[in-house]
């Protein structure tokens, strides 16, 4: 009776274990998505950026 009381804790241990790796692993997962995300916008707004500046004649951009 205990034995197999300690084998069902320890089944639902394990499946906890999985399905909080398995959460971590796809947050961690979107997380870089995000990073990504967000690195590749800052790489298109300054190309943009630059873009603009080049098509602009020099005394538009001086401060």
């Amino acid at each position: 009776e205990f034995a197999s009381t300690m084998g069902t804790g320890k089944r639902l241990a394990d499946m906890g274990y999985r399905a909080f790796s398995a959460s971590m692993m796809l947050l961690t997962v979107y997380g870089g998505y995000l990073c990504v995300m967000r690195g590749y916008r800052y790489m298109k707004r300054q190309e943009q950026l630059k873009l603009a500046a080049e098509n602009q004649n020099p005394e538009v951009i001086k401060d």
